[in-house]
């Protein structure tokens, strides 16, 4: 029996395709793009992203755990896999590890592959060893060293140096190993944002965009250069109308009578509440768009509930979709836009969709 439809995204493969090819034809061929799936993609669906991907030639994968890894390598993914923050063990899964110390290079079996993180100013994980204890710790290694990584904690930041720092750190430490006979077929660093504002000295010849696949750039802090990558969120999110109804001057509406009706109104009470993922604080300051207008919620986000201003939509009816996230008319609401609303970033937004909310998966 098919049920109706309460809260739903729709997950365009074809705008997550055409945002793999702008970061693929921005960093070049000489430039491997391992596309972040982690977190379910974002919570667009990582079997599904990155079917699609593979299709369009994707060689890796970055994932954060041995799950997350052995779910694509069931559904047939065959690209490469790194595993990003879990352990030495998944070499032993086809996956590759990312190792972050150098104890942990003890446990790897003879003849696979990894990369090792360098801790260059993030302070999580990676090795923060000197080079020449990094040396001595690789070459005892029965493992093979295929990458070296780093991370940086403020790409965004064109006011402050600590990006620039970090990567005179890393490529320093790249420079000694080579030096020493050591020289990791990949070295990458970079996610979306120093992919999109240019940072071509990061770029090396690997990069791990993962926001960029789904649609989106952070904007940057201070003196930036204008993002370089044209992209299209992939993800439009909406949910049906349950019951619409007038109410008069007065009313109480929702939990702890959050909101009480100047006047006599339209609402409309959404499947949709805070275990779907719609932050609470959107109580009372959220909008969505319904037929092309904005609809302010009204009062608490509750649980399974969201009740909204129908004031500028009044012909909508029960069973009714209206949008979360994506375009109505001459409106438009992206997750940074609903981010900024609930005072959160955007990839804690999409990331904070609940498995509840059913796919609907467009080409």
């Amino acid at each position: 029996m098919s049920l109706p439809r309460r809260s739903w995204v729709e997950v365009s493969l074809g705008a997550v395709a055409a945002n793999f090819r702008a970061v693929r034809n921005l960093v070049g061929e000489g430039v491997t793009v391992a596309a972040v799936v982690k977190a379910d993609a974002y919570r667009h669906g990582a079997v599904e992203v990155a079917r699609v991907l593979e299709q369009e030639g994707a060689q890796w994968f970055a994932v954060s755990n041995a799950e997350e890894g052995l779910e694509l390598r069931e559904a047939g993914i065959a690209a490469r896999i790194l595993v990003m923050a879990d352990g030495p063990h998944v070499a032993r899964l086809g996956l590759t590890p990312v190792i972050h110390s150098l104890d942990a290079l003890r446990e790897l079996p003879a003849g696979a592959a990894y990369h090792l993180k360098l801790d260059t100013g993030m302070g999580r994980l990676g090795t923060r060893e000197p080079v020449a204890a990094i040396v001595e710790a690789v070459r005892k290694c029965p493992a093979q060293l295929e990458g070296l990584m780093t991370h940086f904690a403020s790409s965004a930041d064109y006011i402050g140096t600590q990006t620039d720092e970090q990567l005179s750190a890393f490529d320093a430490a790249a420079t000694a190993l080579h030096a020493a006979g050591l020289a990791p077929r990949y070295r990458h660093a970079c996610s979306t944002i120093p992919i999109a504002y240019g940072r071509r000295a990061a770029w090396h010849n690997m990069v791990r965009p993962g926001m960029a696949l789904y649609g989106y750039v952070s904007p940057a802090r201070g003196d930036a250069p204008p993002s370089e990558l044209r992209l299209q969120p992939a993800l439009t999110w909406k949910a049906s109308i349950l019951e619409v109804k007038d109410v008069p001057k007065g009313a109480h509406i929702g939990y702890g009578a959050g909101f009480t009706t100047p006047r006599p109104m339209r609402i409309g009470i959404l499947a949709l509440g805070y275990a779907d993922g719609l932050p609470h604080r959107l109580s009372g300051r959220g909008r969505v768009i319904a037929a092309g207008e904005w609809a302010p919620v009204l009062g608490a986000v509750s649980m399974d509930l969201t009740t909204i201003d129908l004031t500028a939509a009044p012909h909508l009816q029960v069973g009714d979709s209206v949008t979360i996230l994506g375009r109505e008319g001459d409106l438009t609401q992206d997750a940074q836009a609903l981010a900024r609303s609930a005072g959160t970033i955007s990839y804690s937004l999409l990331c904070g969709i609940h498995e509840r909310v059913r796919r609907v998966y467009l080409p």
